[in-house]
């Protein structure tokens, strides 16, 4: 049976190769449609929505944790190459390197093509903000925030989790997270219900948000960018933001780039005003887009290799 730092490195090339195939059972989806069912079902029988919204999170986690499990341990009864093969899927299904570049990317090539429309349209799937009636700056920074974020929840939390618990752990993560991205909404619907879910995805980020920083101003570095801004960006700007871990990548982006994000954004006709995170130095341009694709890969690898090494030298594999 290969070993799990092989099966994490196998995962990760695969994301790199296939992304995320639209038409295939993609756990995540299947996450998302039984936790639909289960919020209806507990608030159906559970009058105060917060504890509705523990509950419904509490069994999506532990149900994922439990079936990723008994699915791998049932392989293995199979044959040790069938759980292999398992593992490695299950793993690979839980990174999002290829989709965040391939998502953001579109923006990227519309807004080149002076298609600001079809900009608008490609934005509005990848962030929850409202994107008819963004100029080009706004798109730009709207792209570059959520490849920043995406760094976090999309690529080293995922790996986190899978080298400190292999699938199991990897998919309870992403169960987590996608408790959050459907019920951490601040309005009248979700403002109790998704209390718990979004708590419990602040304290799920909390570790990677942290490691995000060093590995991002490393990484931009290499890619030619300012990686000691970067850092002390991160450390300056970092919680210039709602959530407690988002602000730390996308500061550490923007001091790399020496752009600034934040601001003012609108969600369901509402305006937010967000902490301006980053000095602004240079007026942020599309090219800004193809730059944060370049930290988010070279940062990847180093997650990979500063997780393996931790490993080795912890002696875990």
């Amino acid at each position: 049976m290969l070993e799990l730092h092989y099966q994490i490195l196998l995962a990760f090339l695969l994301d790199l190769m296939l992304g995320d195939p639209a038409k295939y059972p993609h756990p995540v989806r299947i996450i998302g449609a039984v936790a639909r069912r289960t919020e209806i079902a507990t608030r159906r029988r559970i009058a105060d929505p917060m504890i509705a919204g523990a509950l419904t999170t509490g069994l999506i986690v532990g149900g994922t944790l439990i079936a990723v499990w008994m699915i791998l341990h049932g392989l293995l009864l199979i044959h040790p190459i069938a759980h292999t093969a398992g593992s490695v899927f299950l793993i690979y299904t839980s990174l999002s390197v290829r989709c965040l570049f391939d998502e953001s990317k579109l923006v990227f090539d519309h807004l080149s093509r002076g298609r600001e429309d079809l900009a608008r349209v490609s934005l509005s799937k990848i962030v929850g903000r409202d994107t008819a009636h963004m100029d080009k700056p706004a798109m730009v920074r709207a792209t570059v925030e959520t490849i920043a974020e995406g760094m976090v929840d999309g690529i080293i939390a995922p790996l986190f989790y899978a080298f400190l618990g292999g699938a199991p752990l990897a998919l309870a993560y992403k169960a987590i997270n996608t408790m959050d991205s459907m019920f951490g909404y601040r309005n009248e619907r979700y403002m109790r219900f998704g209390k718990f879910p979004a708590r419990l995805d602040d304290a799920a980020n909390w570790s990677p948000a942290r490691i995000a920083a060093p590995v991002i101003a490393l990484g931009s570095a290499l890619c030619g960018f300012n990686g000691r801004t970067s850092l002390a960006t991160a450390f300056r700007d970092g919680q210039n933001h709602l959530s407690p871990n988002a602000g730390i990548p996308e500061a550490a982006v923007a001091g790399a780039l020496g752009i600034r994000l934040g601001g003012s954004s609108f969600y369901d006709g509402q305006q937010v005003d967000k902490p301006y995170i980053g000095d602004g130095e240079k007026t942020i341009e599309i090219s800004d887009i193809s730059r944060s694709h370049r930290i988010m890969f070279v940062s990847s690898s180093l997650t990979l290799v500063l997780f393996f090494l931790t490993g080795r030298l912890a002696g875990l594999f």
